[in-house]
């Protein structure tokens, strides 16, 4: 494995709450390790539900609702800096359509970028390329920050979550990005489960979509990994900083597993 260190990690979200459901196990071990953790939110949040929060019966209430949300579940996990790049973040639309956030992707590339550069970021951490579950936002913060890698930082490594376990069944695995990584966050679990009762909006959210009563049976405590940037050839396994850092916290290889 590579003696290079892991110091710091950025994770790049489309929606408040994408940090804590993806990642938020990670995030927190890693805090607990020393590294220091940035997420950057792209959107406001403010067309997701409102969860009968009084105040955010607005999209504007909403808005203001879902940051403060945001912040609470980033410091229940021990992230050190907060990003919010403040896009308008589109209402479902008829038949629970879902949409982009911006039609200028090259700000949002040179937005993404320019935070790598700024926090120094030695992995990115973002959605997987099918969107997890299809999300046309996921998929364009996807897009956006692979191609600020690519064009502004190549040495820097990028994996995306919900990575495939094919013998697990979950609905937010990328089906397209097979698992490199899996780890058991079971020792985060209350860090994770503090971060996902920031969300109180989206707690109606997170029990129906698997007919849950609480929101503790809602935290997944399995969290996998696919690096994109660089490539990892056919048959070979991951060897970076994250790859080490996630292995010496318990992951496994599902791939080498086989």
């Amino acid at each position: 494995m590579t003696q290079t260190m892991l110091s710091r990690v950025l994770f790049v979200g489309a929606h408040p709450d994408d940090e804590t459901v993806m990642a938020g196990g990670t995030l927190a071990m890693l805090s607990a390790r020393g590294v220091t953790v940035t997420v950057l939110c792209a959107t406001d949040g403010r067309g997701g539900e409102d969860g009968g929060v009084p105040e955010a019966a607005t999209l504007e209430g909403r808005a203001r609702v879902r940051e403060r949300e945001l912040r609470c579940a980033t410091e229940a996990l021990g992230v050190q800096h907060l990003i919010l790049l403040g896009y308008v973040d589109p209402p479902i639309g008829p038949d629970e359509t879902l949409y982009p956030f911006t039609d200028d992707e090259e700000t949002l590339i040179g937005q993404i970028a320019a935070v790598i550069q700024q926090t120094r970021a030695q992995v990115v951490l973002t959605h997987g390329s099918d969107g997890e579950y299809g999300h046309p936002a996921h998929v364009q913060v996807h897009r956006a920050v692979l191609g600020a890698v690519q064009r502004s930082a190549p040495e820097v490594y990028v994996y995306g979550v919900a990575g495939h376990l094919p013998d697990v069944e979950d609905r937010l695995w990328n089906v397209s990005d097979p698992a490199h990584l899996a780890l058991d966050i079971t020792p985060w679990f209350e860090a994770k489960h503090a971060a996902m009762l920031c969300h109180h909006t989206q707690h109606a959210l997170f029990k129906r979509r698997r007919n849950l009563r609480t929101v503790r049976e809602a935290v997944r405590t399995l969290e996998t990994f696919h690096r994109h940037h660089p490539p990892v050839p056919p048959g070979a396994l991951p060897d970076d900083p994250f790859a080490s850092a996630l292995l010496a916290a318990g992951a496994w290889q599902p791939l080498h597993s086989r």
